[in-house]
């Protein structure tokens, strides 16, 4: 399965948004339960939300339950919220380089948001 960074997006947006920061049943349109439990398990390996590994041999991928984002995915959620700063970031990627790390990514969204404040 890969990853989908817009999907990791929308989550890290939902679980934001949601009253007490936890929001364990995600649903979206367009996505299975399983792409769903794995990008959930990708925001966990990637330090930007706590929960458990839900993963059992019926499983069709690694799946994980959120219960928080960190600091780290509420400092993404800040740099990925606003939709046309995201889809600036996405354009650039597709025209630059066709595919792009989550690193570089946070990088780019970090460098429009300081372009946007006229900051170095």
């Amino acid at each position: 399965m890969k990853r989908d960074l817009e999907l990791i997006r929308r989550m890290v947006l939902a679980i934001e948004d949601a009253p007490s920061g936890f929001a364990p049943d995600l649903r979206f349109e367009g996505y299975t339960q399983a792409q769903i439990g794995y990008h959930a398990y990708l925001l966990m390996d990637a330090g930007l939300a706590r929960g458990a590994d839900a993963t059992t041999y019926a499983s069709d991928a690694p799946q994980a339950i959120i219960t928080s984002l960190t600091w780290d995915g509420h400092e993404f959620a800040e740099a990925a919220r606003d939709e046309s700063r995201w889809k600036r970031a996405r354009g650039i990627v597709v025209e630059k380089a066709g595919t792009i790390t989550f690193d570089v990514l946070k990088q780019l969204l970090g460098s429009l948001m300081k372009a946007a404040l006229d900051l170095p």
